[in-house]
């Protein structure tokens, strides 16, 4: 990725915005013919996604730690990671706010 924590950590929110939109519109599956496929794709989606996640945020700070900087390694991974719990925070927040009340 990149050196900036802010377009790393947006794109850890855009993969999961096309992974979270992929399955909200993909068709609903009902027919009992499927039966181990779908575990297995969703397994396999986790698994995808934490290496996908994993190199989003510590590509760039394990290339700055080899490199022998490792201060700015540990602050690039630091500052990520905290974007991106105030992007989720966010995003917690607004559910709360708009969902409506029963």
């Amino acid at each position: 990725m990149t050196k900036n924590p802010f377009i790393n950590a947006l794109a850890a929110v855009g993969y999961i915005a096309a992974v979270a939109s992929f399955m909200f519109f993909s068709p609903k599956f009902e027919d009992a013919m499927l039966g181990v496929l779908v575990p297995m794709a969703v397994l396999s989606l986790f698994v995808l996604s934490a290496a996908v996640m994993g190199f989003i945020f510590f590509y760039q700070p394990i290339l700055l730690f080899i490199d022998g900087k490792r201060q700015e390694a540990v602050r690039l991974f630091g500052k990520t990671l905290a974007i991106f719990a105030l992007i989720t925070i966010v995003l917690l927040a607004s559910i709360v706010v708009w969902a409506p009340v029963k």
